[in-house]
C-alpha cells in the first residue's frame, strides 16, 4: 500500500526527496541573508550549441547592447541589458556523454544510472537562501505517456550523496498538492480524500515495523517519514491561504485534456511561477526533457523526438529554432510574472537570478569542453548583466566556479564548489568566484 500511494506522485520519493527533512515554517526565515532572493535553473536536454547562444559577430567579450542574438534565443532579446551569456566554462570532469545528469548541477561525474556523488547546486541554494515552506520545488516536462506514467522521476537534483531528489511531471499531481486545499470542485474532494487516507497511513505505517529485517527496515521507515512529510507539508499550505489564493494559477482543461505534451509544459510552468510569486519557494529547477536524452515537442509541430533531436544540427534548424523558441518564450514569461510582483524598492525580478543551460553542455555525445549558460537577472544587483563573456585558453574554469560564484553572490562565499584540489588543479584555472561576472 505503501508503495502504490508513493507511486501515485504525491509522495514522488523515498523519505524527504519531496519536502526537506526539515521544513522551514510560514514566511521566510534569515539564512544566509534576510533579503530576498530566489534562483531558477531551468535547464534543456540534447545540449546548447555555443552557435545557438553567441551573438552574432561576436568573437569575445563585449557589451551586449546592439548585439543580434541567433534565432533560437531571439525571444530574449528585448531583454539584452538583463542578461549575461557565458561561453567556455567546461565540464569535461563530468563524463556528459547523452547527458550529465546529477553532474550537470553538481559538478562532478554523472552518467546514465549513476546514482549522485554529492549534493547539487540548487539543492545547497534553498538551504542557504530564506527560508520557505518549500524551499525547493523541481519540475520536469517530457512527453505525455512518461509524464503520466512516471509522474515524478530523479535525475538532476541531489541532497547528498545517493540521495536522488525528484522532479515533479504530472501537473494535476503537482496542482493538487499545492494548491489542492484552496481549490473547488473535485480538486477540492480528491486533496480532502487523498489527506484523510494519507493520515491514515502513516499512523498504520508507524505501527507496522515490527518484524522486518534490517535491511528492510531502513526503506520502510524512509516511507513512512515520506508520509510524515507530506502531511506536514498540507498542514502548512492549509494556514497559507491568503498567499496560495492571490496567486493561485487557474486549473483548465489543459491539466485534465490535454492535446499536446506542451500543455502539461505550460501548466506546470504555472505552478512554478505560481510558486515563486506566493513565497511558496526559493528554488525553482526546471527540466525540459527531464535531465535525459528523451522529450517530445508535438505541439510545437515537432514530430522528432529527444534522442534523435540530439542528433540534428541546432543552429539553422528550424526545429531546433522552434523548441528553443519555446524556451525563451517561457523564460520571458517567467520574468515578466515576476516583474508584476512588487517587491522592496524594485519587483521580484530585481532580486532573482535565473540560469538557462543544458543538462548535456553543448550537444549531445559531447566531452563537456564547452559548456554555455545564459543568466537573466542580477540577484539583487550582484551579477553584471548586458554582457557576453568568453573564455578561452589557459583562462578556462568549469561551471563548478559558476555555481560558487553564485553562492558568492547570496553571500555564502567558498573557494570551490564540489570540486577537490587534485580535482582543481586538473581542471580549474582559478579558484574562488568568477570576477568576470560579479559587479
Amino acid at each position: 500500500m505503501l508503495k502504490g500511494v508513493m507511486a501515485s506522485g504525491m509522495g514522488a520519493a523515498l523519505g524527504s526527496s519531496f519536502v526537506p527533512s526539515v521544513l522551514g515554517s510560514i514566511g521566510n526565515i534569515s539564512g544566509v541573508t534576510s533579503k530576498a532572493r530566489r534562483v531558477v535553473f531551468f535547464l534543456q536536454n540534447n545540449g546548447f550549441h555555443t552557435a545557438a547562444c553567441i551573438p552574432k559577430g561576436m568573437k569575445g567579450s563585449g557589451s551586449l547592447s546592439e548585439a543580434t542574438l541567433p534565432e533560437s534565443i531571439k525571444p530574449l532579446e528585448p531583454y539584452l541589458d538583463k542578461m549575461h551569456i557565458i561561453n567556455g566554462l567546461h565540464g569535461l570532469h563530468t563524463s556528459p556523454t547523452h547527458s550529465a545528469y546529477f553532474g550537470a548541477l553538481g559538478g562532478y561525474p554523472g552518467g546514465e544510472l549513476r546514482v549522485p556523488i554529492a549534493k547539487t547546486i540548487d539543492y545547497t541554494l534553498s538551504k542557504l537562501l530564506p527560508q520557505t515552506i518549500l524551499p525547493h520545488l523541481r519540475i520536469g516536462m517530457g512527453d505525455l505517456s512518461s509524464m503520466e506514467r512516471q509522474p515524478t522521476v530523479a535525475a538532476l537534483s541531489a541532497s547528498a550523496a545517493g540521495k536522488p531528489l525528484y522532479m515533479h511531471c504530472n501537473p494535476n499531481h503537482l496542482y493538487q498538492t499545492l494548491f489542492g486545499s484552496i481549490a473547488d470542485g473535485d480538486v477540492k474532494k480528491r486533496y480532502e480524500a487523498k489527506s484523510r487516507i494519507f493520515e491514515a497511513v502513516e499512523s498504520v505505517a508507524a505501527k507496522g515495523k515490527s518484524g522486518l529485517h534490517e535491511n528492510d527496515l531502513a526503506l520502510y521507515e524512509s516511507y513512512v517519514d515520506g508520509f510524515s512529510d507530506i502531511n506536514d507539508l498540507r498542514g502548512k499550505l492549509s494556514s497559507y491561504s491568503e498567499q496560495l489564493k492571490k496567486h493561485q494559477p487557474e486549473y483548465t482543461e489543459k491539466y485534465l485534456s490535454p492535446q499536446y505534451e506542451t500543455d502539461w509544459h505550460d501548466a506546470l510552468l504555472d505552478i512554478g511561477i505560481s510558486s515563486l510569486k506566493s513565497g511558496l519557494t526559493n528554488t525553482l529547477t526546471i527540466a525540459s526533457g527531464r535531465g535525459d536524452v528523451w522529450g517530445s515537442w508535438e505541439g510545437l509541430g515537432i514530430e522528432t523526438t529527444g534522442h534523435f533531436l540530439g542528433h540534428m544540427g541546432q543552429e539553422g534548424n528550424p526545429i531546433w529554432h522552434k523548441i528553443r523558441n519555446y524556451n525563451c518564450r517561457m523564460l520571458v514569461k517567467l520574468m515578466k510574472s515576476l516583474e508584476s510582483v512588487p517587491e522592496g524598492d524594485g519587483t521580484m525580478m530585481d532580486n532573482t537570478l535565473i540560469v538557462y543551460t543544458s543538462n548535456n553542455a553543448d550537444k549531445q555525445h559531447t566531452d563537456g569542453s564547452t559548456w554555455p549558460f545564459i543568466l537573466l537577472g542580477n540577484c539583487g544587483g550582484q551579477f553584471k548583466t548586458g554582457e557576453f563573456t568568453q573564455f578561452s585558453g589557459s583562462g578556462k574554469r568549469p561551471i563548478n566556479a559558476l555555481y560558487a560564484t553564485i553562492l558568492h553572490a547570496i553571500g555564502a562565499p567558498c573557494d570551490r564548489y564540489n570540486m577537490s584540489e587534485t580535482t582543481a588543479h586538473k581542471y580549474d584555472s582559478g579558484i574562488g568566484p568568477i570576477e568576470e561576472l560579479l559587479v
